[in-house]
């Protein structure tokens, strides 16, 4: 029998929904954890009724008070889903305290944050992970294994886009909008995880930004009374009173990586039509790979090394247990997996690797999603003073 690791998660909203699923789910599929979860304690805000989430989502206890989560010297791991801002204080304590520690991405609010957060864990030599839950869809893990085996070559040309539309005008001010709280806006919401991918699918790391625009098309936004769950959706319920937004709502910048490679990037929540597009193409000497998450069980290969007469894009079905990342524990060929399904994978992957086993592919910890903070970073400067930014410059 897995020994127990006692979680605290920190916030609620809908990453807190999405990570309880998987603490309540992973082990039932993933049968030979190092470690299984145990829903310890929740803290939640007074306003936001923690006692009413923790028994909808299976967490033993519930508090009001995160310091005394992270003090408790039964809880093993702590998880944070505030808002960007409010993942530094919790991280730097739980750091302090010895524990392993999880955050929501981007790492933090702020570059100077997510620094002092790598720092501190580097310094205390504690374990930390970031959930950037993409790399966990298979055929993204695919991807990643098949540019490592080498099977598209030198990449030349990498293209990435994240496009939603659901940050229109009549979206009220939620705390996604605000600066003081997000940090940035669809750039460190969504640009953050096709960044991630990129670096993660490449193994290459962004030497160079350039080009880069970043716009606010929606710069008043009503105030809502209450928010939403995970700040996507809901209406405002009669308020009339508008606040700045002062956050993007479209980025777009180019990169150079250190191999040679080219890279676009893309990134709106006003891309009328698009719903959820995550996507990126990776073209080299030998092959290409085509991910989008919206058809997210399938990964697109190109052999450039097939006989000229049966050259096309061939479409993998990335759900066959005995061949692709994670699908093992789960359903047979072909029974796809959905959004959530990355959540458990990451879970997983905490657990064996708190439990000293290996994750089916890497995760990032905070020294890892710094570097993607970084480049977060750097696109911004590169918008503002609207000139190339080496990252070799932004520290």
């Amino acid at each position: 029998m897995a020994k127990l690791c006692n979680v605290g998660l920190i916030g609620q909203g809908f990453m807190g929904r999405t990570h309880s699923n998987a603490y309540l789910k992973v082990a039932k599929f993933f049968h030979d954890l190092a470690l299984e979860p145990v829903m310890h304690t929740v803290f939640g805000m007074p306003e936001e009724k923690p006692e009413i989430f923790a028994k909808r989502w299976g967490w033993r206890n519930f508090a009001t008070d995160w310091k005394a989560v992270i003090r408790n010297e039964e809880i093993n791991l702590i998880d944070i889903v505030t808002p960007n801002f409010m993942h530094m204080p919790p991280a730097m304590e739980a750091i302090d305290a010895g524990k392993p520690v999880a955050t929501e991405k981007p790492i933090a609010g702020t570059l100077s944050d997510a620094r002092a957060m790598a720092e501190a864990a580097k310094k205390k030599k504690v374990r930390t992970f970031v959930w950037y839950n993409y790399r966990r869809c298979p055929a993204v893990a695919l991807a990643h294994q098949l540019v490592r085996d080498g099977k598209i070559g030198r990449i030349f040309h990498v293209r990435c886009i994240y496009l939603q539309d659901w940050g229109g005008p009549k979206t009220p001010l939620l705390w996604r909008f605000q600066k003081k709280l997000a940090g940035s806006g669809a750039h460190g919401d969504l640009n953050a995880h096709v960044i991630d991918m990129a670096r993660f699918i490449t193994g290459d790391e962004i030497v160079e930004i350039s080009g880069s625009v970043a716009e606010t098309f929606i710069k008043e936004r009503e105030i809502p009374s209450t928010g939403s769950a995970g700040g996507i959706a809901g209406g405002s319920k009669g308020s009339k009173k508008m606040g700045k937004s002062d956050v993007d709502d479209a980025v777009l910048f180019l990169a150079r990586f250190k191999a040679g490679a080219v890279a676009s990037f893309e990134c709106s929540r006003l891309a009328t039509g698009y719903k959820n597009m995550n996507g990126i193409e990776v073209h080299g000497e030998r092959g290409a790979l085509r991910f989008r998450f919206e058809d997210m069980n399938y990964l697109d290969f190109y052999d450039a090394t097939a006989d000229m007469k049966v050259q096309g894009w061939t479409r993998i079905m990335c759900t066959s247990g005995s061949n692709h990342p994670y699908v093992g524990a789960w359903w047979p060929d072909a029974h796809i997996l959905g959004y959530e399904h990355g959540f458990i994978n990451q879970s997983a992957d905490i657990l064996n690797i708190l439990g000293g086993n290996k994750p089916v592919v890497p995760i990032p910890d905070f020294a890892d999603a710094y570097e993607t903070q970084r480049v977060l970073e750097a696109a911004l400067i590169s918008a503002k003073e609207r000139c190339a930014i080496k990252m070799s410059e932004v520290k």
